[in-house]
């Protein structure tokens, strides 16, 4: 009879490996390591559209991400279910205007609180609560 492994994840960003009637041995693991039970990564959808924002493990992400892959991809779902494409020009995250800054409303990308003086833009109407930003092309 073959002993079954299974992997359960911590609070603390720990991996356990539990075997049935074995003992608990523990591992470090990276932030955004897959679980084996929980993560089914389905062939690539060409033609899909990308969902932003997307939960994928412990994240939510506004733009398209890249893990340890050459290139960005996005999810497909609201919530990462396997149906994911590889990012285009026309797939990477939109600067939303108007978006809410400290204490004005900006229309256009602003280089206020940059500290290379670079322009950059929200991608939620509200910065100040959700802290996301790209800088602008």
């Amino acid at each position: 009879m073959k002993k079954e492994e299974v992997w359960l994840w911590g609070q603390e960003r720990e991996k356990r490996k539990v075997r049935k009637e074995e003992e608990v041995k523990v591992e470090k693991a990276d932030k955004y390591s897959p679980t084996m039970e929980t993560i089914t990564h389905l062939p690539e959808v060409k033609e899909g559209k990308c969902f932003f924002p997307f939960h994928y493990r412990d994240g939510i992400f506004y733009d398209c991400v890249q893990f340890k892959v050459k290139h960005k991809w996005c999810s497909l779902n609201e919530t990462y279910e396997g149906y994911w494409k590889y990012c285009s020009e026309e797939d990477f995250a939109k600067c939303v205007f108007p978006f809410w800054y400290r204490h004005l409303i900006y229309w256009e990308c602003t280089k206020d609180g940059d500290s290379f003086g670079k322009a950059w833009c929200s991608l939620t109407q509200n910065y100040n609560k959700d802290k996301v930003w790209k800088y602008c092309d």
